[in-house]
């Protein structure tokens, strides 16, 4: 019986991850991201009626840091969890042809608001305010920007950082020190 499962778990581990989905642009795709107008103004209201913060995703086809991210990490329950209660995430493709609408107004492909904002790499992860003034665009008015792929602890500690709104506080504890202290606060209870 031993070997029996043994091998039966053995055969489990050896079972590639399943893969995210693809949709027809070659971009992975989640049940919490919105298919929208992109117009950005829209899209935080929206998020603002429902509760949410408005989060930007740029992923492109083929990007295997963006397929890590999907694979490892969105697909953990916590993570997945964590950002369907609390973001309005709309996906961006770095080399769409899609018409975004910016908060200020301008309207360009993806791929021309990509280079509007300076985004280099995939995945780049957008936070922005409830809020965001007439003359201000995306990047200007972001709270924060996630460029690249993290590991599961560090992408919950980002979007927690956001939606606890700890940008705003003025008690010295920027990302970094906030994902330090959840770093220990983590192994320590690890350690009981």
């Amino acid at each position: 019986m031993k070997s029996f499962l043994g091998g039966a778990l053995a055969l489990l581990m050896a079972l590639p991850v399943a893969a995210a989905e693809l949709g027809d642009d070659g971009l992975h795709k989640q049940p919490w991201m919105r298919d929208t107008f992109k117009d950005l103004r829209e899209d935080l209201e929206e998020a603002n009626a429902e509760g949410k913060r408005l989060v930007l995703f740029f992923e492109q086809r083929g990007c295997i840091y963006c397929s890590k991210m999907h694979e490892e990490v969105f697909s953990d329950a916590t993570v997945s969890d964590f950002i369907a209660e609390n973001y309005f995430v709309v996906q961006l493709n770095l080399h769409g042809d899609i018409e975004v609408v910016d908060f200020d107004g301008e309207a360009l492909s993806e791929k021309d608001m990509a280079r509007k904002w300076r985004v280099l790499f995939t995945p780049n992860i957008v936070f922005l305010p409830e809020t965001v003034p007439e003359d201000e665009n995306a990047l200007e008015a972001s709270v924060a920007v996630m460029p690249g792929a993290f590991a599961k602890g560090t992408t919950l500690d980002m979007f927690t950082w956001v939606a606890e709104k700890r940008y705003l506080l003025d008690n010295g504890e920027d990302f970094q020190r906030y994902h330090a202290r959840m770093i220990q606060e983590r192994n320590d209870g690890n350690t009981d």
